[in-house]
């Protein structure tokens, strides 16, 4: 049940033209040229981080079930660490949206190119009282 709500999602987002302005939808962000869902959000972790290390491991299992099935419509994802790209724009270079944003929270990402938009999947953590959130994103702009 979830995958196919996850999945709707996606093809919800694939389906929209990007917005002139940014702003929020029922699902996530859009702004020109990118939308953005947050599929899943985990509870927060500020009076108890014992079972975080699980939660996270039951996010990445989500993402590799879901990345599984998208496999089968677009071939395997690419699959790279966004590390380099938060290094460049910490040293000051600017990264384009959808792109900062992401490298600032999610370490890697699955990435597939459809129909002329790519198609993004990563975990979110923003820090450790933070919860986990499996996010796609649907954006024209190619990766820096």
């Amino acid at each position: 049940m979830t995958t196919a709500r996850h999945l709707a999602t996606i093809e919800l987002l694939r389906s929209r033209p990007f917005p002139v302005r940014p702003g929020r939808s029922e699902v996530g962000g859009s702004a020109p040229g990118y939308h953005t869902a947050e599929l899943s959000t985990s509870e927060e972790f500020r009076d108890d981080r014992s079972h975080m290390e699980a939660v996270g491991e039951q996010f990445e299992a989500e993402r590799e079930a879901l990345a599984g099935v998208l496999s089968t419509r677009w071939g395997p994802p690419q699959v790279f660490s966004l590390g380099s790209m938060l290094a460049r724009s910490v040293g000051e270079e600017h990264i384009p949206e959808p792109w900062a944003m992401l490298s600032a929270s999610v370490p890697d990402v699955h990435l597939w190119r459809a129909d002329g938009r790519w198609v993004v999947l990563g975990i979110s953590k923003w820090d450790t009282e933070l919860p986990y959130q499996l996010l796609a994103v649907v954006t024209e702009v190619d990766p820096p």
